[in-house]
């Protein structure tokens, strides 16, 4: 029956847009305006099969739910009459659910909040929900950008890959809509900052606390490899922690391009000229010289310009290089391996205070990521443990050889993270504790002004029915998303349970995301820590 739905998809669809096709051809003629018409009529098609695609899939997710609730039911001691409770109040989550699938997501259900983020397309904030009061994250992006910059189908996989991973280890997508100037994702909001202000406020961490954020990073990439995505754009500024300490992936940074034009012709042949390394920091310190005589920067002088510089490249419309696999610069093509690359800067920047290739300028840390062989190299007065240089030089390596490329288990077994228990990492308590005072505090993250204070289109989650539609409409046909964990209200099982039972499960572990939920704090409400382990948090 599903194979004869899938089948009725395209069929349903064709038949709408050929008749709507011979039209255009007979009315529009040739030009601009007939381009147009075809568009739309490639829309409309569009359309249909993602409306039919959507509701076949709500479909066998609303079994898959209910199956999943009672297979764990039956296998727990929940007596009968909580059974049927719990049933019951799954059913009115469901009936919430529909309800809020035909609903219009807009801007104007949100209460828009601080500035927490700015990029190149767009800017984070902070919002709260109007009817449930739920505090998120909205991203939102400017349509007419991504149609010129040709970032149509980057924006579209990032909200794929979103709508598609469930896992504790990155961001959750609740919603995403548009409207007629904008691009709108409703995330969970994590308000313990990003990796990068926590290297910026501490310079380096200590081996056992570098394990475990490297850790969590290996299970967050692991889980959008088994999608089938490459994140490529992995780095400090992408690694969010939640109010626990624990980490996980997102793009919060928002998207900024490399100027790679000038590196069409940069090869691995070619050699750095005079001027490049003039103009370079280059971070091996065992070179106290160079060939005229002019000193190296140190590793502590290194260290303070990388810092002073570091928010500045991070939030500018060119971004920083510093992580990007030369494969990916060389534009050979690539695979999986090159976020495997960016760990092993991003280890390197946590255990030495700076990444491998930095430089002032991204062309010539571009040139040198091409010639990593010459400037994977580790400052003298560096402390790191024979396994921990092992790995990075593993990982930054050519992709031939790169440790990963026959999957992270791959990079779990190296001995490095001896001792690591991988499947409870996101129960421990987390290597470093973010001081978080409340829902609210935005305390972790940088401090943005207000640029334009213009409300913002509203218009629902499309474009305005008495609107024309023009290019940047239609290039973002079947963006919106409302995720199933948007409905709050369902009762914890433990309210059913009897007290004294340790044994029955809870509506976490039956509602949770692949049955796997976020971390919680151990000792309840202590959130105003800011302390590292004294110990290794990996050790059991």
């Amino acid at each position: 029956m599903e194979s004869e739905m899938s089948d009725a998809v395209p069929a349903a669809a064709a038949a709408v847009a050929e008749p709507l096709a011979a039209v255009a051809e007979e009315g529009e003629g040739e030009g601009e305006a007939s381009t147009l018409t075809m568009e739309r009529v490639a829309a409309a098609k569009k359309f249909i099969e993602n409306h039919y695609r959507s509701h076949m899939k709500n479909i066998q997710e609303r079994k898959e739910r209910r199956f999943r609730l009672e297979r764990q039911l039956a296998t727990s001691e929940v007596p009968r009459e909580q059974q049927i409770n719990l049933i019951k109040d799954l059913e009115r989550k469901e009936t919430e659910y529909m309800r809020l699938k035909r609903h219009k997501i807009c801007v104007d259900d949100f209460e828009l909040l601080t500035i927490i983020g700015r990029g190149a397309f767009g800017e984070v904030r902070l919002c709260r929900e109007k009817t449930s009061g739920n505090i998120y994250a909205m991203k939102k992006l400017k349509k007419s950008d991504m149609v010129i910059r040709g970032q149509v189908e980057h924006v579209r996989a990032e909200r794929n890959l979103m709508a598609e991973v469930a896992s504790h280890c990155t961001v959750k997508l609740y919603y995403s809509f548009q409207d007629t100037e904008y691009l709108y994702l409703i995330m969970e909001y994590l308000p313990g900052g990003d990796i990068m202000t926590l290297l910026m406020r501490e310079d380096t961490l200590t081996e056992p606390v570098a394990r475990f954020y490297i850790a969590e990073t290996i299970l967050a990439i692991e889980s959008i490899h088994k999608h089938n995505y490459i994140h490529r754009d992995i780095k400090p500024d992408n690694l969010l922690l939640d109010k626990n300490g624990h980490m996980k992936l997102s793009d919060f940074g928002l998207c900024k391009p490399i100027d790679c034009s000038k590196l069409s012709t940069l090869s691995e042949d070619e050699p750095m000229g005079d001027d490049n390394l003039k103009e370079s920091m280059d971070v091996d310190s065992s070179l106290s010289e160079t060939a005229n005589g002019r000193r190296w920067r140190s590793q502590h002088e290194q260290l303070q310009h990388w810092q002073m510089n570091r928010r500045k490249l991070a939030f500018s419309t060119v971004g920083t290089p510093d992580y990007i696999a030369p494969e990916v610069l060389l534009k050979k093509g690539y695979g999986m391996e090159c976020d495997w690359w960016s760990l092993g800067a991003i280890m390197y920047e946590m255990l030495v205070g700076y990444p491998p290739f930095y430089s002032d300028d991204p062309i010539t840390t571009c040139r040198k990521i091409v010639h990593w062989r010459n400037h994977v190299k580790f400052p003298d007065d560096s402390r790191l443990s024979p396994e921990a240089r092992d790995l990075i030089c593993r990982l930054l390596c050519d992709v031939d050889h790169r440790i990963g490329g026959a999957g992270a288990d791959q990079i779990k077994a190296h001995p490095w993270f001896r001792g690591v228990a991988w499947d409870k990492l996101y129960e421990m308590e987390a290597a470093f504790k973010p001081q978080v005072n409340d829902e609210l505090d935005t305390q972790n993250f940088m401090k943005f002004d207000e640029m334009d204070n213009s409300p913002p289109a509203r218009t629902g989650s499309g474009p305005s029915r008495k609107a024309k539609l023009n290019s940047k409409d239609l290039s973002f046909v079947g963006y919106t998303y409302k995720n199933f964990d948007a409905v709050k209200g369902l009762k914890h099982a433990a309210d059913m349970q009897r007290s004294s039972s340790l044994t029955r499960p809870s509506i976490g572990a039956i509602f949770g995301s692949n049955g796997m939920e976020s971390s919680r704090e151990p000792n309840g409400k202590d959130t105003h820590m800011h302390t590292f382990s004294s110990g290794d948090p990996m050790s059991p």
